[in-house]
């Protein structure tokens, strides 16, 4: 089978391009990147010597799309997945739909010339920040937990939050990108007879991940602590008690590679997926972690507020598990100390994430 990648150097796309390798034999993979992120020529080295094709381009071009080998299916793991991109003066709202969505047209045509299926990994983003910020939370004494005492919002449980939840404005301009990028991919395959499955990650983080404060937060906080370097607790007044569950990608390569297997037609094409309730962590659980590893860090605490931050966010995975049998299988502390262990042989790390 072939496999076609695009943004194939950043996080997710290498790191999914080795999982699915290792997980199934006879896969050609191919992989697109303009190499824009700092450290991505890092993996083009790395892709190269495990066997998968590299093509320099740009998807936002549609000739460097076209040119492209044909594919079965198409994983798009190209994004500027940072929630505050579009609000910076280092990259534009224009460059951020032209990144995130705009590019995805090129994609989608590609995929109606060579009926090629489309995995399209879509965010937690795009759920309505009001209506995360509205979730009844009680604060413990590291983490805020979710209330589960009487009736909450459609769309969320104890198990997490679901397909179902809210997606109304305003989500971002990240969170909109994603969202339209969603409806655009459904109704181009049901248009033009391809496969089109949808899933809105959760935290993805894991070794080899580039750390900054907006996109990789666990592997920039446990390279930021291992280098002493300053630290802060942004927001909900500087108490580090915001949550997310945590996905290692080699367990998202485990759902792509059995929704590529899945012949079924019709019926549910978005699903969530995550850590799960049982790999959650707090930003003050984590320096909790960091200290023990590491040695005890000082973080500061800053109760300003941030565009779009939201306190409590955790996948529900219960639908991936009904209809395809899955469930995260690498457990919280392996992924953190998988990122240490990184953590401890690339010093230079947030020097080349570009921090």
């Amino acid at each position: 089978m072939r496999i076609l990648i695009t943004g194939v150097c950043g996080f997710a796309g290498s790191a999914i391009a080795r999982a699915l390798l290792e997980r199934r034999e006879g896969l050609t993979i191919c992989g697109i990147d303009n190499l824009h992120r700092p450290g991505s020529e890092t993996n083009r080295v790395r892709l190269r010597q495990i066997g998968v094709k590299f093509i320099q381009g740009d998807i936002r071009a549609a000739s460097d799309v076209e040119a492209l080998p044909a594919a079965d299916w198409v994983i798009d793991a190209a994004a500027n997945p940072s929630v505050l991109a579009g609000l910076q003066s280092t990259f534009s709202s224009r460059q951020l739909f032209e990144h995130n969505l705009g590019s995805l047209v090129n994609v989608l045509e590609y995929c109606k010339v060579h009926k090629a299926g489309l995995l399209l990994l879509s965010s937690s983003r795009v759920y309505s920040i009001a209506a995360l910020v509205g979730l009844p939370l009680k604060p413990g004494n590291d983490a805020f937990h979710l209330n589960g005492v009487g009736d909450l919002p459609p769309g969320v449980s104890a198990q997490g939050i679901g397909a179902e939840f809210s997606t109304s404005a305003p989500v971002s301009l990240y969170g909109a990108t994603k969202l339209a990028s969603e409806c655009v991919a459904l109704e181009y395959g049901e248009a033009f007879g391809f496969p089109v499955w949808v899933t809105r990650c959760g935290l993805l983080a894991g070794p080899g991940q580039f750390g900054t404060p907006e996109q990789g937060i666990v592997a920039y906080w446990i390279n930021a602590h291992r280098r002493r370097r300053s630290m802060r607790y942004l927001g909900f007044n500087g108490t580090g008690k915001q949550v997310r569950d945590v996905m290692h990608p080699r367990d998202l390569a485990a759902l792509l590679d059995v929704q590529m297997r899945q012949a079924r037609t019709g019926g549910q094409r978005i699903y969530t997926a995550g850590g799960g309730p049982q790999n959650t962590m707090s930003l003050a659980q984590l320096t909790a972690w960091c200290d023990g590893r590491f040695g005890a860090h000082p973080v500061e605490a800053d109760s300003r507020e941030r565009a779009y931050d939201i306190p409590w966010v955790v996948m529900d995975n219960t639908r991936a598990e009904r209809h395809f049998g899955w469930q995260p299988d690498t457990p919280l502390p392996t992924v953190l100390e998988e990122i240490a262990v990184h953590a401890d042989n690339n010093p230079d790390w947030l020097e080349r994430s570009g921090m």
